[in-house]
């Protein structure tokens, strides 16, 4: 595709995936929003806090001022208490008032990308507060797509309502996930070099992955078979997203070949929480 159409399909990605949290949560009685998800303190209310929060601050509101309680045992580091901060505002309002402001900043992000003038190369700032670089524009769109998407996830899996895992936001979570493999096997895992790896990811979303450390201890990924790896893992495509975005450690994974290698890298899968 050229950087053009790039751009296109992640905000594609991004409207179908954020446009299905809004038709998720819209129907949700009060009760249904203080339902657990799999992030780590976030309930429903706090998920949909979260997209809430930074697709506002991409179109250039202010944070809110609100002191955050410093008892927050999921709140340990400056950027989750940057991430926190605006979540905590919101966990007083209601279903009526979450759903009208995500609506709002759903018509206001879409109209925001519809007549945007950056270039695909062009650097825009990426909030996130201490963490606060430039990229390029079109990296941006793919983050917010592959968040959403995630995000969409976790709040259909705290209301148990499945679906979308096959959408055009789950590819590009599989592409943004794959570019950390190798390093979760090469450095994480501390894999010596001359390994190979095979990940057989099956359901929605289908691929095989051959992860290789060369002798300068440095991990690839290609689309290439191994014939004879150190390791297989074989999982469903869910079950490897969770494992990859922190959730847990879900579903069941086949293991072949060397078990003491495939414990270190599934303990070190994941890349983002």
């Amino acid at each position: 595709m050229t950087d053009n159409q790039t751009v296109q399909a992640y905000t594609e990605a991004w409207t179908q995936s954020i446009e299905s949290i809004s038709e998720l949560v819209a129907p949700l009685p009060e009760g249904s929003w203080n339902r657990a998800t799999e992030c780590p303190g976030w309930s429903v209310r706090d998920v949909v806090s979260h997209v809430i929060a930074v697709e506002s601050e991409l179109l250039g509101d202010p944070r809110p001022i609100h002191s955050l309680p410093r008892d927050l045992r999921h709140v340990t580091t400056e950027f989750a208490r940057y991430v926190e901060l605006p979540v905590d505002k919101r966990r007083c309002h209601t279903a009526l008032e979450m759903t009208s402001e995500l609506e709002y900043t759903v018509i206001r992000r879409s109209r925001a990308l519809r007549n945007a003038k950056q270039t695909p190369q062009e650097p825009v700032r990426r909030p996130a507060g201490p963490l606060a670089t430039d990229v390029p524009y079109h990296e941006l769109l793919r983050v917010r797509a592959f968040d959403v998407w995630v995000h969409e996830q976790d709040l259909r899996r705290a209301l148990e309502v499945p679906g979308n895992l096959d959408s055009p936001g789950a590819l590009v979570a599989r592409d943004y996930l794959l570019q950390f493999l190798p390093k979760a096997v090469a450095h994480g895992a501390g894999a010596p070099a001359g390994t190979a790896l095979v990940v057989d990811v099956t359901g929605p979303v289908e691929f095989l992955r051959t992860v290789r450390v060369d002798a300068a201890g440095r991990g690839t990924v290609d689309e290439s078979i191994s014939l004879a790896p150190d390791v297989q893992l074989t999982m469903d495509w869910e079950t490897y997203v969770r494992l990859a975005c922190g959730r847990g450690r879900p579903g069941p994974v086949g293991v072949e070949g060397d078990k003491e290698l495939a414990e270190r890298v599934l303990a070190n899968f994941a890349v983002t929480i």
